[in-house]
């Protein structure tokens, strides 16, 4: 039987810790807000920014909440940004996405200051990542790590198989794993024999967005599966991109969904409001 990398667990171990770092902070006069924006009223979108604020709340930090209509323009939202760009008191500042067809995301995520940039979108956090200097990880592939660390999963010299690129998720939980001196193979949709490629991982991280894809003619037996992706049924059932209870008897160890990645991406956009208070 696997053992299940439990996230809410982990997660709420690194909320306690920087909940004690961010009292200490206080102590010597530092404090600092997260600005969440969110465009419209995307009923996900919405779960998501009432979960920041609460996590904000609990590590004794401040949120500000921007909840402006759909039809808000391009202009009006980069107006915003620039105001918060130039608040001293704002240390962080988030857009929820998505945003609407009728804004640009990119020239939203580039308006942000990236010292202020605690999703880690912003090109020049990207660059520092890929170069290996100082900056913010995006928050879901740096959770990825923590879980595997805090679970005593060996990185190095492991291979590592990334199942899909994005921008979000499989382009830089590739560097991070590259970073931990693992061997990383990157497969997305035109990868040709993938079951087979993803047969070789020890750790096989699958973030393709397509519910239950995964199953166990992917997994070799002993491997770490990791499991991104977040669906949800008819009858409000949660699924992965990994068929959990197929997959789940070969495996060393697995994440389960709900319960796994998600509960660290928050875990770890705290970590960043934090660092972005330091700094």
């Amino acid at each position: 039987m696997a053992y299940i990398i439990d996230g809410k667990k982990i997660s709420a171990e690194i909320k306690d810790e920087l909940r004690e770092e961010v009292k200490e902070l206080k102590a010597q006069g530092i404090t600092g807000a997260l600005a969440v924006i969110q465009v419209g009223c995307d009923p996900a979108s919405s779960v998501y920014v009432r979960n920041k604020k609460r996590a904000c709340e609990y590590i004794g930090i401040d949120s500000l909440s921007y909840e402006l209509p759909e039809s808000t323009s391009q202009e009006e939202l980069l107006k915003l940004i620039g105001e918060l760009n130039s608040k001293d008191s704002v240390k962080g500042i988030l857009v929820q996405l998505p945003l609407p067809e009728t804004i640009d995301e990119d020239a939203v995520i580039r308006a942000i200051d990236p010292a202020k940039d605690v999703d880690g979108f912003h090109p020049v956090n990207v660059g520092a990542l890929l170069i290996g200097q100082k900056g913010y990880v995006s928050c879901t592939p740096a959770g990825i790590i923590q879980l595997l660390k805090r679970s005593g999963v060996a990185m190095e010299g492991k291979h590592c198989v990334v199942v899909g690129r994005s921008n979000i998720v499989g382009k830089p939980m590739s560097v991070l794993m590259l970073r931990e001196n693992a061997t990383v193979t990157i497969t997305h949709s035109r990868t040709q024999n993938l079951p087979e490629v993803c047969r070789t991982a020890d750790i096989l991280i699958v973030a393709i967005g397509k519910r239950e894809f995964i199953d166990a003619s992917y997994v070799k037996e002993g491997a770490v599966v990791i499991d991104v992706g977040i669906h949800r049924d008819e009858n409000n059932k949660l699924a992965g991109d990994v068929r959990f209870d197929e997959v789940e008897p070969l495996c060393k160890a697995i994440t389960p969904v709900p319960g796994g990645v998600g509960p660290m991406t928050i875990a770890m956009l705290m970590y960043n409001c934090v660092e972005a208070m330091k700094n």
